[in-house]
């Protein structure tokens, strides 16, 4: 079994496009939809859900207000400002606190220094996970609650699941759509990933946020390869992306050019691939094939 982790410097490049296309060529794959802050994968794959799980990525602290004897411990002590007094100030026996949950870390200290034992430790429902049927196989992919954290304990588990999918389901070949950017989310996407690949774009933005992600899977010591999409909106640009990839001795698996089929694949909810016959179907195969290849030779 094979985990490929399809990641970019920045949002917009084509990541996503090139992984629904992926989807749609391989013949025994699981896919995984790690990008759980702007999951987008679905929109190309319709998948059908066959079942929902709630993610709890921590805890929230919450007064038992029966309990509470309004001693103001909780408030001394929490370094974020989430216990509030509730309550008419001058009366002692109303008065009683309780926790913003938008302030609350989550930290518990308040529950070790409360008196009473009024503090009670819940888990928090940051969001929810599923497991899909597609066109093109099984599917994991997850939706975090707005403002949620944890993005990166998600992604973990996402992938979780996909890899015991595909021992299950004896598949040889695991696709990653993973997040932009170099953050939690995707170091939690690339982590002993068989190889990662980058999807780049020729601008001045998209070459600065490829060097970081090279930089980050260096660091890693994941094997990573690139492929420059839309490469003939700036060739200039395109061409040093690919000197200085191959200074770092960085495989370049394809170089697609820009083709406004692709926003009309989308538009019909189909990807590249299936929505067309022509050039770019022809290299974005290539660049599967490529791929393919690639994983085969890393250990």
């Amino acid at each position: 079994m094979k985990e490929l982790t399809v990641i970019s410097g920045k949002g917009g490049t084509g990541k996503t496009t090139v992984v629904g296309a992926f989807a749609a060529l391989a013949k025994n794959a699981v896919l995984a939809d790690c990008d759980v802050d702007a999951a987008d994968l679905h929109l190309l794959l319709k998948p059908t859900v066959k079942q929902t799980h709630d993610f709890s990525g921590g805890k929230l602290a919450s007064v038992i207000t029966e309990k509470c004897i309004g001693c103001g411990k909780c408030e001394q002590v929490c370094s974020f400002d989430a216990p509030k007094l509730i309550g008419p100030p001058n009366n002692v026996i109303d008065k009683t606190f309780i926790i913003d949950p938008i302030a609350c870390e989550g930290c518990s200290v308040c529950l070790y220094f409360c008196p009473a034992d009024a503090i009670e430790f819940k888990d928090q429902i940051n969001g929810q996970y599923f497991i899909s049927d597609t066109r093109f196989g099984p599917m994991v992919h997850a939706r975090l609650g707005i403002a949620e954290e944890n993005s990166g304990k998600l992604v973990s588990l996402i992938r979780k699941q996909a890899k015991q999918i595909a021992t299950e389901q004896n598949k040889d070949l695991i696709i990653i759509d993973g997040s932009p950017g170099i953050g939690c989310p995707v170091i939690a996407s690339i982590t002993a990933a068989d190889l990662v690949l980058i999807v780049t774009e020729p601008t001045l933005s998209a070459r600065h946020d490829l060097e970081r992600v090279v930089r980050l899977t260096k660091h890693f010591n994941i094997p990573a390869a690139l492929c420059i999409n839309k490469y003939d909106i700036n060739p200039e640009m395109a061409d040093h992306i690919e000197k200085s990839a191959a200074q770092q001795n960085l495989h370049i698996l394809g170089k697609i050019p820009y083709d406004n089929i692709v926003t009309r694949a989308q538009v019909a909810g189909k990807t590249v691939v299936e929505h067309s016959n022509g050039i770019l179907k022809q290299q974005i195969v290539a660049l599967f094939q490529a791929t393919l290849n690639l994983l085969k030779t890393e250990n």
